[in-house]
């Protein structure tokens, strides 16, 4: 029998159709076994529909799924139906208020967001790597939420699978891009290197937008193989490819 898809979910958002998928489950074979749900895996094109669809069917029976093209910007975009996958916007975060809609971000290292207003029925996902932390992306989500009738301090978000501190080397030239703020997310490493906190350095940020409730989940998609795909690992063993995991959000029809 196959492995179950494993959910993971987070205590801030009870209630509300979510999860933090990982690699267990689906139909994927080889380097990237599992519930792969990226199609730029190098994965079959068929495998990649089956897990996609046993992903959607595990958080929100018979939602429709609504992703973008993520490219590290601080863009958001209003979702009401999902796009043709050819057609979908270049953007790192999505908003909604329609039922029956799953949003889904794409992750292998950066840290996928999802966030909610119970009472005024609005959510959003944010893929969060340093690049769109840093340039506004958890802020922009907020906003856009707002927009859609949110009140920012009713907004509960939780911060799923992620590289974490101990795993996520980077050198000077990366230390550059942050200020004498952000000093507190740098711990100390080999000469001329430090190790970056992305999960509390997205906390931060959304804690700092106002967000009432903010919730790392503290897992370290780098360190633990059998549960996580990771692209900063599969490029340190000189692997030709790596997957990518789900994190979904919606709101039942």
């Amino acid at each position: 029998m196959a492995e179950p898809v494993e959910v993971i979910r987070a205590a801030a958002l009870a209630g509300i159709p979510h999860a933090f998928l990982s690699r267990r489950g689906g139909i994927s074979k080889g380097p990237i076994a599992g519930l792969n749900i990226g199609h730029g895996a190098e994965d079959d094109s068929d495998a990649v529909a089956e897990n996609r669809r046993l992903a959607v069917a595990a958080v929100l029976p018979g939602a429709q799924l609504a992703t973008v093209y993520q490219v590290h910007s601080p863009d958001v975009v209003e979702v009401t139906a999902p796009w043709p996958h050819d057609e979908r916007p270049r953007a790192d975060g999505m908003v909604s208020n329609r039922p029956g809609l799953l949003l889904g971000v794409v992750t292998a290292d950066c840290a996928p967001v999802l966030l909610a207003d119970r009472a005024a029925g609005v959510i959003g996902a944010a893929h969060a790597g340093w690049r769109g932390a840093h340039s506004g992306v958890l802020e922009n989500t907020v906003a856009a939420m707002e927009r859609l009738g949110a009140d920012r301090a009713h907004i509960v978000a939780a911060i799923g699978p992620a590289i974490a501190q101990p795993s996520y080397e980077v050198d000077g030239r990366f230390r550059d891009n942050f200020g004498p703020d952000d000093a507190a997310f740098f711990a100390p490493g080999r000469p001329g290197h430090w190790q970056f906190d992305l999960e509390g350095y997205a906390a931060r940020r959304l804690s700092e937008a106002g967000v009432g409730t903010v919730e790392p989940l503290g897992l370290d998609t780098y360190a633990d193989e059998t549960r996580f795909f990771s692209y900063r690992r599969a490029t340190h063993r000189g692997e030709p490819t790596y997957g990518r995991q789900f994190s979904l959000i919606g709101l039942p029809g």
